[in-house]
């Protein structure tokens, strides 16, 4: 279903980007192509139909991308191993130590070539 889904959105932003692409912001566009010949669809309804394109096609990629989410699949086991890296990460990180960031423990030296 996700992937459906998600094939669904691409589909959808591509024919997006064609019916954009098509529009003229000052009302030409694919319109004005059939200014000439006025015969099927008048130049008015030209512009109605793909403004109600445009509109359509944002409500159904605000629903698709909504449903996606919603069927979003997610794994178990890929939380637990996140929550158990986690939990390592903290034992060695240093900012949670109680000495903080201070200089490490010195060690007594056992090297007597330094006397």
């Amino acid at each position: 279903m996700y992937t459906f889904l998600v094939v669904l959105m691409v589909l959808s932003a591509v024919l997006m980007c064609f019916v954009v692409m098509i529009q003229n912001s000052k009302g030409g566009g694919l319109s004005s192509a059939f200014a000439s010949s006025n015969q099927i669809m008048g130049v008015r309804k030209t512009t109605d139909f793909i403004e109600k394109a445009t509109w359509g096609l944002a409500v159904f990629m605000v629903v698709i991308s909504v449903l996606t989410a919603h069927t979003l699949p997610t794994s178990s086991t890929t939380v637990s191993t996140l929550t158990e890296e986690a939990l390592k990460e903290q034992k060695t990180n240093p900012l949670t130590n109680p000495a903080g960031l201070g200089t490490p423990a010195q060690t007594p030296s056992t090297d007597t070539t330094a006397n």
